[in-house]
């Protein structure tokens, strides 16, 4: 387990320390949560416009149940497993690792809850598009561009120093799998109502 936490490190402050310091304020954007909010309302307005009323509210409340049930655990995780953030950890800071906003962020960060958040709602509303599509593939331009967001947002936190790799990929592992898991339950849902 020490090798692979030292792995972790290690990778995260390369990434971290090579990425040029002029997209800092790049990377501070993608990260502000406020930002994400005229995107989610983008993506909920096509979700009914596509779906229709009744579908579409189904998968409002899903996706919304999808960014509580991320975050809340992630947090709860941080707490129990307690892992400092990369702009709090003593090593992390002696080697150098680059924390452009500061390290005025909570203590731990294992693991992300904006990785967690994002890829629960891209795979969610990506899932929930597909309801009844033919043919296959048609939004795939879709979930293209909402998991490069998602992964953008989620690389932010490592550019910043909020987060290790591994907690991002923790993240990102635990919101897809929330975000599918109640996408499907939408369409069980939608299927069982004959909405």
């Amino acid at each position: 387990m020490e090798r692979l936490v030292s792995l972790d490190q290690r990778l995260s402050l390369w990434v971290n320390q090579n990425g040029p310091s002029f997209l800092d304020p790049f990377w501070s954007f993608f990260s502000e949560t406020v930002v994400w909010f005229p995107l989610y309302v983008l993506v909920v307005a096509f979700i009914f416009w596509r779906l229709g009323w009744k579908k579409g509210l189904v998968v409002l409340l899903t996706l919304i149940l999808t960014v509580v049930v991320t975050d809340q655990l992630s947090v709860l995780v941080k707490n129990t497993a307690m892992r400092l953030r990369p702009c709090h950890d003593p090593w992390m800071t002696a080697q150098g690792v680059r924390c452009p906003d500061g390290n005025g962020m909570g203590l731990y960060g294992f693991f992300s809850s904006h990785a967690s958040n994002v890829f629960g709602f891209a795979a969610g509303s990506w899932a929930a598009l597909r309801l009844n599509v033919r043919p296959k593939g048609r939004y795939n331009l879709y979930g293209c561009l909402i998991m490069l967001w998602a992964a953008l947002a989620s690389l932010s936190r490592v550019m910043l120093a909020a987060h290790y790799l591994g907690d991002i990929l923790t993240g990102t592992v635990f919101g897809l799998l929330v975000g599918l898991a109640l996408a499907y339950a939408a369409r069980f849902l939608i299927v069982k109502a004959k909405l």
